[in-house]
């Protein structure tokens, strides 16, 4: 029997892995592919943890000038396998200058932070390569330029180094420098969650334009990232100095979505692009032949259903790799190994603070239901606040939703997408996520509530609401100053997902439903039948209506159920009339009288 491979978790550079001989899946077919395209400039988005960065790896292994002489590093490999082609990629393997950067690590919460990392990443490109300096090839001012390339150096000098830098090597290898960017949109997400996403846009927008579009130097480039940043057709000229740039961009508030202003070099792969669909992520076909070779081929099914979903263009049965291999790893063991890989800050957020009709839709999705909507791939970050599409968009790019229909709709073909939940492990993130909003101190108070709520015991109910309310309503504030109106909607729909969750094992939560004659706002039905149901009618006190106290408000909330009749569900279900409780909630600001 042939030893099994080691499955080193999180190794990240393509020649280790091969030396060591560890578990990898051949995905060498990408460096024919992105090749073959003749793109000057490749933007790739993938969701974290897909590979992308191990596929850069393996780009500068094969092309780098670093690496002349080691075509081991891909005997036996796809990238060699085919007799048409197979001399001319030997040819290719080692014979360019390469620039490989990562922005991974550049995790800040001030810009000047911020700025600092990056220069740090272009000082160390610059330290590795340093040998420049007793080539010969570079004159005075351009060695007392490179010395000014270090840590901490002006915005205006990091904004060109990259581009300087093809410039030197160009000239000592006599070849055209191959660009490779891993993680490009890992500070612009820091920049939108920490505010300072106006000063990040300016430096990032004249970086990527000496890096990739002005750049005589550049044979390819290659950049790989999560989120395709949009682009704004009206902002142009990087003559000024950064300080000057700023003010007038902001001034003119064109700043939010300038990231790839003019480059029209640039060939962009999303998630619904066909391109490289079986690049990133392993196909099913590569999943299951993993599994039989680790002797856990029993589990395929299993397997699927927890890791599967993934949708790239066409493309569907596209597996999490980081998943696949640490299910590998653990010899069979089912967890959430996508999930524990990041903090989900950015989508926690916009879940959180969002529009109601997101925690609608969530509510939904976390029910095994899918919905609608017409999508952008370009995610303007600004438009995340108040864009219910934007942010669907962002879900499909990070991997939390796929596509499971694509129709065109009208004379202008306007693209409607059927969106559900990725898989078990996407279910999961949502389902913690909307736990942890009543975690910590409030974890109690909730707690308290519901077992006040099976119990009717009102005066309880309204005890820990209210302490509910007091420690949660200011987190679900999207920072737009919402009014007394609408800021206990945004808590009540995220208290609806709250329940979603926490109590689906014995009830099931639906919200917004006809039954009688209206909508009710939530009704929890039991899953064993002898069980209590309950009625919600929230509302929030209206001086219009002549609601001068809670009370008014509450008294409302009941004369609206009686009159909609919104028992009428649960009884034609075979629920006692009984056995049905109906609550009215009346919300002032943040106090709440439940009854």
């Amino acid at each position: 029997m042939n030893k099994k491979p080691v499955v080193n978790i999180g190794i990240q550079r393509f020649d280790k892995l091969r030396k060591q001989g560890s578990f990898y899946v051949d995905k060498t077919d990408f460096i024919r592919e992105w090749w073959e395209t003749g793109s000057e400039v490749t933007l790739i988005m993938r969701p974290r943890r897909f590979g992308k960065t191990l596929n850069m790896s393996m780009l500068e292994c094969f092309f780098s000038r670093k690496y002349e002489g080691r075509a081991d590093l891909f005997e036996g490999l796809s990238i060699f396998g085919h007799d048409s082609d197979q001399e001319k990629y030997r040819n290719l393997q080692g014979r360019f200058p390469v620039i490989f950067l990562t922005f991974a690590n550049i995790k800040a919460d001030r810009y000047a932070e911020m700025e600092n990392k990056i220069s740090e990443v272009i000082a160390s490109l610059y330290e590795s390569n340093r040998y420049l300096l007793e080539t010969g090839c570079l004159s005075e001012n351009e060695k007392e330029y490179y010395q000014k390339v270090k840590i901490g150096m002006p915005s205006d000098i990091a904004e060109g180094a990259v581009h300087q830098m093809a410039c030197f090597m160009q000239r000592y290898y006599n070849e055209n420098v191959i660009i490779l960017l891993d993680e490009y949109d890992t500070p612009m997400q820091e920049a939108w969650l920490f505010g300072y996403w106006d000063k990040a846009i300016v430096f990032f927008s004249n970086f990527f334009n000496a890096t990739f579009k002005t750049n005589p130097y550049l044979e390819r480039g290659m950049i790989t990232g999560i989120t395709r940043i949009a682009k704004e057709s009206n902002v142009s000229a990087y003559a000024e100095t950064s300080e000057k740039r700023y003010e007038r961009f902001s001034q003119a508030s064109l700043l939010r979505d300038a990231l790839f202003t003019g480059m029209n070099n640039l060939d962009v792969i999303t998630t619904t692009s066909d391109e490289y669909a079986t690049a990133f992520g392993f196909t099913e076909q590569e999943v299951f032949d993993a599994l039989d070779d680790m002797e856990l081929g029993s589990e395929k099914e299993e397997v699927k259903k927890w890791y599967d979903g993934f949708t790239f263009g066409s493309h569907t049965d596209i597996y999490n790799p980081w998943s696949i291999s640490s299910f590998i790893r653990k010899n069979g063991k089912y967890e959430n190994y996508w999930a524990d890989t990041s903090s989900n800050g950015l989508v926690n957020s916009l879940m959180q603070t969002g529009v109601p009709g997101i925690k609608q839709t969530m509510e939904a999705l976390l029910q095994g239901k899918s919905f609608e909507a017409e999508l952008d791939e370009k995610i303007v970050f600004d438009q995340l606040d108040g864009s219910v599409g934007a942010v669907w968009s962002l879900l499909l790019a990070t991997g939390y939703l796929k596509v499971l229909d694509l129709k065109y709709v009208g004379e202008r073909k306007r693209k409607v997408y059927t969106l559900t939940l990725t898989n078990m492990e996407a279910e999961s993130i949502f389902e913690n996520m909307v736990k942890g909003w009543f975690g910590g101190s409030t974890e109690t108070y909730y707690n308290e509530f519901i077992n006040a709520l099976l119990h009717d015991n009102v005066r309880k109910m309204n005890t820990f609401m209210n302490k509910v309310a007091l420690n949660t309503f200011s987190s679900f504030d999207s920072g737009n100053k919402p009014s007394d109106q609408t800021e206990p909607e945004r808590f009540y729909h995220g208290f609806v997902l709250g329940m979603v969750v926490n109590m689906a094992d014995t009830y099931s939560v639906r919200s917004n439903r006809e039954s009688g004659y209206g909508r009710y706002d939530v009704m929890l039905e039991p899953v064993d039948k002898n069980g209590k149901a309950f009625i919600f009618e929230f509302k929030v006190l209206d001086p219009d209506e002549d609601e001068e106290t809670l009370e008014d408000t509450l008294a409302a909330a009941h004369r609206q159920i009686a009159e909609k009749k919104y028992e009428t569900e649960l009884v034609s279900r075979g629920f006692a009339p009984e056995k049905i409780r109906k609550y009215g909630f009346a919300f002032r600001g943040r106090e709440c009288l439940i009854g």
